[in-house]
């Protein structure tokens, strides 16, 4: 396991090649069956909002410590604000799924809006909270 190692990747749209990066540093970070997947999608879904809405591009860092993962996803313009995560999606319209996944799946998440731009960072622990 890998831990207090930062990597970084452009978004652009070769979303593929980003899934790929992401999980092996997952797995790296120790990662495995349903956390992994469960990262890989949400650095998908925060990247294609990126490519979407943000138009500019970004780039996704993620890095690991003795708890979890944390990615933060910059988005160049900073189309995204705190109060898009207490949105409910509109599954007619198809807006807001995405984001919706993501906090249903992170144990954390919050965006912050820094000079001109957003930062949404995820986290994950590396075993998922007990559910009642």
């Amino acid at each position: 396991m890998i831990s207090e190692f930062r990597l970084q990747w452009p978004i652009t749209r070769d979303l593929a090649t980003l899934r790929e990066c992401v999980h092996a540093f997952g797995f790296g970070a120790g990662l495995t069956g349903q956390r992994l997947q469960d990262l890989v999608f949400v650095a998908n879904e925060a990247a294609t909002n990126v490519l979407q809405h943000g138009g500019a591009g970004g780039a996704l860092i993620a890095w690991s410590d003795d708890v979890g993962v944390s990615l933060e996803v910059v988005d160049a313009v900073g189309a995204l604000s705190e109060a898009d995560l207490s949105l409910e999606p509109d599954l007619a319209a198809g807006h807001g799924v995405g984001l919706w996944l993501i906090r249903r799946l992170c144990d954390e998440v919050s965006i912050e809006g820094v000079a001109g731009s957003a930062r949404l960072r995820l986290r994950l622990r590396r075993q998922a909270p007990a559910t009642a």
